[in-house]
């Protein structure tokens, strides 16, 4: 059981106290009473969250395996074994040949009809836009079938890198059946939702594709990461009424965002009653 007192490690110049436990606990098992040693690794562990919750900012440094390994006395293996938890937990974060970071917050990708913009300004972040392409083009067959229109038809191409207080959170490829939104492209729209809104398409319902992937290297450029890195794949067709207005391919960063889709236990069928 933890005493109220407790030691101090330094680290990065900052005092940071943490419990200091007892040398083994009491596990009851029937009429039994079982004793062992305390968990090494929960020390290393419960240390590491207090000084990356309370005393570190995002992104601040964290001590390297050997300096942890010989302030508790432990080996490395004990060591990883305490920062995978906290990795798992999204406390900590490893860069490769870097060493060990207090990882940034996630943000929650709720699957819903909204806009990039509504969704950063909803948690009090500043959304930002970089237009890198702006264009009409010829539709091939597979944008074409998306947006229910015939091959070769125009469509508009938005090709954007989306920011979220400053720093780059998703890249975007977008079609529209430039007959719906004519003269877009000059000058783009910061917020396509809210320019579909004003021009009385604002999308009502849709359908998103979710799927795990990697980063190519045009990708990883744009949004800071390393080529390989995790990425979250939106593929997404929206409608207005019974119009197909938008086709998307969007990757979000998997280190900035977490999927949360709310979800319940379906109703029972409602069936006819059948006539005797």
């Amino acid at each position: 059981m933890c005493t109220p007192a407790g030691i101090t490690l330094d680290a990065s110049a900052r005092a940071v106290k943490v419990p200091t436990c007892s040398n083994s606990i009491t596990l009851r098992r029937g009429s039994r009473t079982v004793r062992r040693g305390t968990l090494k690794y929960v020390r290393v562990r419960d240390y590491l969250r207090t000084l990356a919750t309370q005393e570190l900012d995002a992104g601040d440094p964290l001590p390297s395996e050997r300096e942890l390994c010989d302030r508790f006395g432990v080996s490395r293996m004990t060591v990883r074994q305490a920062v995978d938890a906290l990795v798992v937990d999204g406390v900590l974060e490893r860069v490769h040949g870097r060493g060990m970071f207090v990882a940034r917050p996630k943000v929650d990708l709720q699957v819903r009809l909204t806009s990039f913009s509504e969704e950063m300004r909803r948690r009090g972040m500043a959304p930002s836009v970089e237009h890198l392409r702006a264009e009409v083009v010829p539709a091939d067959t597979r944008i074409a079938a998306a947006l229910e229109i015939d091959p070769a038809d125009p469509v508009v191409h938005l090709h954007q890198l989306r920011f979220a207080d400053g720093e780059p959170m998703s890249v975007q490829h977008c079609w529209l059946a430039e007959v719906l939104v004519p003269n877009i492209v000059d000058p783009p729209p910061d917020s396509l939702y809210a320019e579909l809104d004003r021009r009385g398409l604002l999308p009502a319902w849709g359908e998103d594709t979710v799927e795990a992937g990697e980063a190519d290297a045009e990708e990883a450029e744009l949004l800071g990461i390393g080529k390989g890195r995790a990425v979250l794949r939106i593929v997404r067709r929206a409608f207005s009424r019974d119009l197909a207005v938008e086709f998307s391919e969007a990757v979000y960063r998997a280190d900035r965002y977490t999927l949360w889709v709310p979800v319940a236990r379906p109703q029972p069928s409602i069936m006819p009653s059948q006539r005797r």
